[in-house]
Order: C-alpha cells, then structure tokens, then sequence
C-alpha cells in the first residue's frame, strides 16, 4: 500500500497492528484516548484510509452517535492515532503516530460495506455483531511521525 502521507514502511506497521491509541478532543479540551480496532482501506486511484466500528460490544450509550469519540470527531474531525510495539528487547521497540481527519460513516455510504467485510476477516470476534447496521469512524492520514523498528 502506498500514500502520500506515510511511507510505505509505515503503512506496512499500520496494517500489521491488532489495535491503535485514538485520541480525540472533548468539548472541554481535554484529550481523550480510546484503544481501537480498525482496517486500512484503499480504493482505486485513492490513498489509503482507516476504518473503525462502532460495534455492538457494551458501551455507557445505546445510540452509537451518541458516543463522546463520534461527538468529539463530529465537532473537531482533526484527530490522532498511535500505533506503537512494546518488546523487552528495546531495540524491537516503535510506535507510529498519525494526525487524521476523522469523519462518521453511515451503513449506505460508500465504503461501508467493504470495511465491514474487511474488519470481519480481520477480526473474527466481529462475526456476530451487527457491523452493518451501525455507522463507522473513517479517518483520513493528513501527516504521520514515526520511530524505531517498523519493520
């Protein structure tokens, strides 16, 4: 995969984390940090893009539009994902953080149902729940900073 914003070595690291650190910015000002699951996408003649479901695991809220992450993306799309390795060996360590503007996708927009099939072969754990029904968070890499061992 390639994009205009993160080198391809970085775009290999995104592809193989199992999950990214979203942080967003409440009313208030205070950030928000919410571990993640998520597929990177690219359609033809287009850069890459991050997806991420608003699934059917227990949430503080029932409507998914109602979460603080899609009113925080709602009122300032600009947002940031960290994807980062731990190893005891230090030298295997590397994190990737990515500045994104976010936006929410409903179940009949573009895009949708590929990411919903993408995140169920990614992820088994999503085979029951109703990914289909529910809208998405899709995220658009504007600049992303890098270090350590992405290989």
């Amino acid at each position: 995969m390639t994009g205009h914003v993160l080198t391809d070595r970085e775009w290999r690291f995104l592809a193989t984390a199992r999950r990214a650190t979203l942080g967003t910015m409440a009313a208030d000002g205070r950030i928000r940090l919410l571990p993640i699951c998520f597929v990177v996408l690219q359609a033809e003649n287009e850069l890459p893009t991050i997806w991420s479901p608003l699934d059917d695991k227990p949430k503080h809220v029932a409507d998914p539009h109602a979460l603080a992450r899609v009113r925080d993306v709602a009122a300032r799309p600009e947002s940031t994902l960290l994807v980062d390795r731990w190893d005891e060996d230090w030298t295997q360590l590397g994190w990737l953080r990515i500045e994104v503007t976010g936006a929410l996708v409903e179940p009949a927009a573009p895009g949708h149902a590929t990411a919903v099939t993408a995140l169920r072969t990614r992820y088994p754990q999503y085979a029951g729940h109703r990914l289909e029904i529910r809208p998405m968070l899709r995220f658009e890499p504007v600049r992303a900073v890098s270090w350590g061992a992405l290989g």
